[in-house]
């Protein structure tokens, strides 16, 4: 196997394990040193051409969510995934075989990057709008950059212990630390998002094939943001999308721009022309029509996300704190915006 093919999933194998998934970590570990040439499959991972990481293309999920897709449509992969018990050199044959029988499918798969539209991620979300409903006591319009299939674009349907719907079928428990703010009710006046590969909320393999399957809490919370009914996001890239919703007013409601774990993969070019259209946007909000940004995105520090917010009029930014990738942590900084 090629060095750079080998570390991607050494690196993805230990991440799987610090995420709280040992399967993953074994199935990537799988990867790492027992892939070899031979089948189509095989030969297009190996012969990959760029990045091949999760900072890039993100090549080891892309196998795994193929994988796991064919174990929820009741392939016989699924005799060697949670939760059966089965060997490694088990696990690897039946993987091998897969390559051969499944090949169209797993091609399809590869053909596009992991979209994990993470429920748990709402948790922040809710934190987020809480302190701007304590700060500005206006419904809010959203805004999702890099929606996926728009689970998120409903946080406001879910519950967070005192915060949120307390009678949602969607009820996260994270760990929280940290200053929390006052709990303060809060209503979404209208909703949008945008993605370049909107996932269809009715393709539930698709969406579920991404979660890991010895994690079935993540998949009992998606299943249930599923049945919710949440809006398509619309499809295009977020640069033009997010200017053209910045150029609407919204009086009396507080405009909120948010991301989580999508920024970061956008082009640099996407991401020059979104910081831009906010800057100009905040420019023109007013204390009747302010503008927010909610970015929950890696950085250089460990662990988890820098969760960060900054709010119009006067472009001040605020660090909030650090959030676990998949939301099973929160660790707030403040309690309350300036």
């Amino acid at each position: 196997m090629n060095d750079r093919l080998c570390s991607a999933f050494q690196r993805q194998a230990q991440s799987c394990d610090a995420l709280g998934s040992a399967f993953m970590n074994r199935l990537m570990g799988l990867c790492s040193t027992r892939l070899r040439p031979g089948t189509s499959i095989a030969d297009r991972l190996l012969d990959w051409q760029g990045d091949v990481s999760s900072a890039g293309h993100s090549v080891p999920l892309r196998l795994a969510g193929g994988l796991h897709g064919l174990v929820l449509q009741g392939h016989p992969l699924a005799q060697h995934y949670p939760p059966n018990e089965t060997s490694d050199d088990a696990l690897w044959s039946a993987v091998e075989a897969t390559f051969e029988d499944q090949a169209a499918h797993l091609h399809h798969w590869l053909d596009s990057a992991p979209q994990t539209n993470e429920v748990r991620r709402s948790a922040a979300l809710i934190l987020g709008a809480t302190l701007l409903a304590n700060k500005y006591n206006m419904p809010f319009v959203l805004s999702e950059l890099g929606a996926s299939a728009g689970l998120n674009l409903m946080f406001d349907a879910y519950g967070l212990g005192e915060y949120g719907d307390g009678s949602s079928p969607v009820q996260l428990t994270p760990d929280l630390t940290g200053p929390l703010p006052p709990a303060k009710p809060f209503s979404v006046q209208s909703r949008a998002g945008v993605d370049l590969n909107p996932l269809d909320p009715t393709d539930t393999t698709r969406l579920l094939s991404y979660l890991w399957p010895d994690q079935p809490e993540r998949l009992r919370l998606t299943r249930a943001a599923l049945a919710m009914s949440p809006p398509k996001p619309q499809a295009g890239d977020a640069a033009p999308w997010l200017t053209e919703r910045l150029s609407e007013t919204f009086p009396g409601a507080v405009h909120l721009v948010f991301h989580t774990v999508a920024f970061q993969y956008f082009p640099p070019a996407t991401k020059a022309a979104c910081r831009a259209a906010l800057e100009q946007a905040g420019a023109q909000a007013t204390a009747s029509a302010p503008l927010a940004h909610l970015s929950f995105e890696a950085d250089d520090n460990t662990p988890g996300a820098a969760l960060t917010l900054t709010t119009w009029p006067g472009g001040k930014t605020t660090q909030l704190g650090r959030v676990d990738f998949h939301g099973r942590w929160l660790k707030l900084t403040t309690a309350t915006l300036p």
